[in-house]
């Protein structure tokens, strides 16, 4: 932020630290808030992109758990014609597998029809109807690559670029490098439905960036963020006074030792004072009309998937940089056509209403809207004991789609090998969809560092290229 750290010797912090303070319930004229205006002024504007963007905000709809693309979006006959059969021994040398332990595992065949939609003339399976209407729209990704096959360390893969855990996610480098719109909401909020993340907060937070970066979990029911009402037998004003207590002594810390972190804490507790009166309204969906609610599939403003789509525009639409979404289980080790159906019916029509509704009001064009999980599934199957068919996790060829904000829609990148178990043209890795995304975003991601611990960090680490094919 351009403020070098220079912290007082005790015996400065003595003299100062307790003239302030006794100063501070009368109002001395001591000026503490100058280093907490300049740091507001960053964290709500961030720095200025590198180039000019396409985005300038993002939704990311995690499917936790692995989606199967094969019974989503590749349409593989070599699978169903040579279904039970034993993997090939060159094939299978070849494969990382998380639980299957079967010498010879066999090849398992798709049972869902799948057709052609849309100009483009993308492959879609019949548990996505919705979705079939807007293929036009998309850019579907099917050589997506990552390095994590077990579900932890592959989630925070996808989103902080390491298996590391308390390194900052994707949604925490995009507020480092261009602040929030809105001075009433946080830049990150995450809504979550169905089965929550494995790692829990490790793929939102904020690592060693300020926690003004740090991703905010809206909550279901009547207190949507945590502690902004004041405890019970207080009033308004009680916490006011609070909260301005806190301001003034966290102002004369931060003027004493320049910490960004002292001052995030104020900001912190700004930001929440406002929240109180904005997160309601924010989260509203009875605002809107019945046919709205009707086309992403919400009913009676009950958690879901649906409503947390819904509740993506409204926030996008009221600044927030970055919307995640984390829906699953995805997870069909066994019982997979149950399974799979089940979470296709809870996503499908959301997901192609959300594009619809960004589209319809003018959001789309500068929205980057995301789909996928952290890795796919095995062209083999996976037997459990007493439990139908699954399939094992898949690190070497998956499917993620991409819509909006500068992307190049109708059109599918990269295509696998006969089974779908690596790619044959355009691989994907991981670390090249976070360049893209950050280079929609106007931002290069070699550029976009943060000095820690005496190195420069980045969100793509020491890899990651732009993918062409994807911009517009």
């Amino acid at each position: 932020m351009g403020i070098q750290s220079k912290t007082p010797n005790r015996r400065q912090f003595v003299r100062t630290g307790l003239a302030g303070l006794a100063a501070l319930p009368f109002g001395s004229g001591f000026n503490t808030d100058s280093l907490a205006d300049e740091f507001a002024q960053a964290s709500r504007f961030g720095h200025q992109p590198h180039f000019a963007a396409r985005a300038k905000r993002v939704i990311f709809l995690f499917m936790l758990g692995g989606p199967s693309q094969y019974e989503l979006f590749e349409n593989k006959p070599k699978l169903r014609e040579w279904d039970g059969q034993p993997i090939s021994a060159d094939l299978l040398a070849k494969m990382k597998f998380a639980q299957i332990t079967e010498q010879r595992p066999s090849l398992l065949g798709t049972h869902v029809k799948f057709g052609r939609y849309g100009e483009s003339g993308a492959e879609v399976s019949e548990l996505l109807p919705h979705t079939a209407r807007i293929v036009d729209e998309l850019a579907i990704i099917k050589t997506m690559q990552t390095d994590e096959i077990p579900h932890h360390p592959a989630e925070v893969f996808l989103h902080t670029g390491t298996r590391m855990f308390g390194r900052p996610s994707l949604g925490a480098w995009i507020n480092y490098g261009l602040g929030s719109e809105s001075a009433d909401l946080p830049g990150y909020l995450v809504l979550q439905s169905g089965m929550r993340p494995r790692t829990k907060g490790s793929i939102y937070t904020s690592g060693f960036l300020s926690a003004t970066c740090q991703g905010v979990p809206l909550r279901d029911g009547a207190e949507p963020i945590l502690n902004l009402a004041p405890p019970a037998g207080r009033s308004a004003e009680d916490q006011r006074e609070v909260i301005e207590a806190i301001r003034r002594l966290n102002s004369l810390r931060g003027a004493l030792t320049n910490d960004p972190e002292t001052v995030s804490r104020n900001q912190a507790y700004q930001l929440a004072e406002r929240l109180s009166g904005t997160a309601a309204e924010a989260i509203d969906v009875g605002r809107e009309s019945a046919a709205t609610l009707a086309a992403y599939g919400v009913q009676s403003n009950q958690p879901s998937f649906a409503r947390n789509c819904l509740l993506a525009r409204r926030l996008i639409e009221r600044g927030v940089r970055f919307v995640h979404l984390c829906h699953g289980d995805w997870d069909h080790h066994s019982h997979l056509r149950q399974g799979i159906a089940s979470q296709a019916f809870q996503t499908d029509q959301a997901c192609a209403a959300l594009i619809h509704d960004l589209k319809q009001r003018g959001l789309l064009d500068d929205t980057l809207v995301v789909w996928g999980g952290e890795f796919g599934r095995t062209a083999v199957g996976q037997k459990t004991a007493n439990a139908d068919v699954g399939r094992d996790h898949q690190i070497s060829a998956f499917t993620m789609w991409l819509a909006g904000g500068g992307i190049r829609a109708g059109q599918t990148v990269g295509e696998t090998d006969e089974l779908g178990c690596f790619p044959v043209t355009k691989s994907v890795h991981v670390h090249d969809l976070h360049a893209t995304m950050l280079h929609l975003l106007g931002l290069d991601h070699k550029r976009l560092t943060h000095r820690f611990q005496g190195r420069d960090f980045r969100l793509t680490d020491v890899a990651g290229q732009v993918v062409p094919e994807l911009i517009a």
